[in-house]
């Protein structure tokens, strides 16, 4: 069975930063890459403020974070990491764009090489189908924030071989994480199940039912959610959940689906949540503050 000791991981972005962090904490080297430039030093600059962060809490010794940080390196382009044994896309949700960047894999890297997408919507079947060796290809769903998060699905493509799918789930339980099989299907698991609550909390909304703030703190105090339906849509994007509606509506073509337009309204004028500085909430003072969104 092939052993993962090198990893390739695509897309300095929140998620991609943190899948190279998890990576990195359990001794695997990691090369962090983004197309465009100085996006993974910056990336390397932001890990380690949020680890130094953690040695100043007491949470983290200053020699396991060096150790860490030690493990991850900048790869200028793809060919430079071409002694990876495992590449982890987390780049743009499009799928022309992922489709592009694992032929460019094909074309650089070592013909073993596993391949997965940590795509949060988009069919692994369809990613692969111009790939010249979909059997080394997966679905590797992480879910942010990653070094926190314990979960990820394991999504295997009509042409993922059995071996690809035992390596995955190794690699997975190597990382601490809790690895749970899912069938590709649009949105996969956890964001369709997800994405029900979350339409009918903008139902709830579109209705007069509540407000933003109090749907929010029925979910956290009637449910025992960590987060309400909004506070979590802010974190993981706005873009990103408009996406894997447009994903999941594409798809089934049943209205229940159908991306809430008041937060496509807000995706276009900008506003992605947190990493913006304006959701659901205004995050621009550093704290969270509640938005008159004249819905």
């Amino acid at each position: 069975m092939k052993k993962i000791n090198t990893i390739l991981v695509a897309g300095a972005g929140i998620m991609g930063l943190g899948i190279a962090q998890v990576c990195a904490s359990q001794g695997y080297k990691v090369y962090l890459y983004d197309a465009i430039d100085g996006m993974a030093k910056k990336g390397i600059e932001k890990i380690t403020g949020a680890l130094a962060k953690r040695v100043e809490k007491g949470k983290m010794t200053v020699d396991d974070k060096d150790h860490l940080i030690a493990n991850i390196a900048i790869a200028n382009s793809i060919a430079e990491a071409d002694q990876s044994d495992l590449v982890i896309e987390a780049i743009r949700e499009e799928l022309i764009n992922k489709q592009d960047f694992f032929c460019q894999c094909e074309m650089h890297l070592n013909e073993n090489v596993i391949l997965a997408s940590n795509t949060s919507s988009i069919l692994i079947s369809e990613i692969a189908a111009k790939l010249k060796k979909p059997e080394n290809f997966i679905g590797l769903h992480f879910f942010n924030p990653v070094p926190v998060m314990k979960l990820v699905e394991i999504i295997k493509g009509l042409k993922t071989s059995e071996q690809t799918a035992q390596i995955a789930y190794d690699f997975v339980c190597q990382l601490k994480k809790e690895g749970v099989f899912v069938k590709d299907s649009p949105g996969f698991l956890v964001n369709r199940i997800n994405n029900a609550l979350k339409n009918e909390a903008f139902a709830c909304l579109s209705e007069g039912l509540a407000t933003i703030e109090d749907i929010d703190k029925a979910l956290k105090y009637g449910l025992g959610h960590p987060m309400g339906p909004f506070e979590l849509n802010d974190l993981t994007g706005l873009d990103v959940g408009v996406q894997v509606a447009e994903v999941l509506y594409s798809h089934f073509r049943d209205p229940r689906w159908r991306p809430f337009l008041p937060l496509k309204k807000l995706v276009m004028s900008g506003d992605f949540g947190i990493k913006t500085g304006k959701g659901w909430y205004d995050y621009s003072s550093g704290e969270k503050k509640k938005r008159d969104l004249n819905l």
